[in-house]
């Protein structure tokens, strides 16, 4: 068995002891690889092993990579998106984890709407108020996704957050919990055309809180490929 074979096995097999713990189905979690900086040589082993989605961060990146991948990759798009790169991934990635602002969600429109094609998305929630992160506040959140879900080549299926990092996990749960109430919220709202099926949270070191918080996405890179850089 190859080292991303094992990892990949050991991480399944966390995220289901997690989802049992808190009482779910492991089915309800997805694995998102993160592949960023990662070879196609390595993202093609982890998908002969069955994983299927992978989060890239840098658009330049996961354009040069995909042509080199098999077509049934599921791609999502995990990293901060600056508008003016929306058009090199239109169509090309099937979720879009960080819409934190009505500009960029305009210009996903305006991308996907050209290609006659819809966009899902998740929208991005700075809960814990770091400058260095991206994501709209607790209190903007309501305001925001009523004005995306207006646009018509947008689905707004649920909320991303990536927490202040703790050397204990249990330090990240508040902020996952928090974003489970707020999806609720959300949901409350009953705002037409919105779905908050998705809780894109949790990473390496935290992510069997954040399924016991109500995740269904984990972003998982190091765990996965290691920390080792490939050439």
């Amino acid at each position: 068995m190859g080292e991303i074979e094992e990892h990949l096995r050991e991480i399944r097999e966390r995220i289901a002891r997690a989802a049992t713990r808190a009482g779910r189905d492991p089915e309800t979690v997805r694995l998102v690889a993160v592949s960023k900086t990662k070879p196609a040589a390595a993202i093609a082993e982890a998908f002969a092993c069955g994983q299927v989605i992978f989060g890239e961060n840098y658009v330049q990146e996961l354009v040069a990579k995909q042509p080199e991948l098999p077509a049934e990759i599921s791609w999502h798009f995990i990293g901060s998106l600056q508008s003016n790169k929306v058009r090199q991934i239109a169509g090309k990635v099937d979720l879009v984890h960080s819409v934190d602002r009505p500009s960029l969600a305009r210009e996903i429109d305006r991308q996907w709407g050209a290609l006659g094609k819809v966009c899902d998305i998740l929208v991005q929630v700075n809960i814990s108020r770091e400058q260095t992160k991206g994501g709209t506040s607790s209190e903007e959140l309501l305001g925001l996704v009523r004005e995306v879900a207006q646009l018509p080549h947008l689905k707004v299926k649920g909320l991303m957050t990536m927490p202040p990092f703790f050397d204990d996990p249990e330090g990240a749960r508040p902020y996952f919990r928090k974003l489970r109430e707020l999806s609720d919220e959300v949901r409350e709202a009953a705002i037409p055309g919105v779905e908050m099926r998705e809780l894109s949270m949790g990473m390496s070191g935290d992510f069997e809180a954040a399924i016991e918080e109500g995740a269904t996405l984990v972003r998982v890179g190091s765990a996965l490929f290691g920390e080792r850089q490939y050439h």
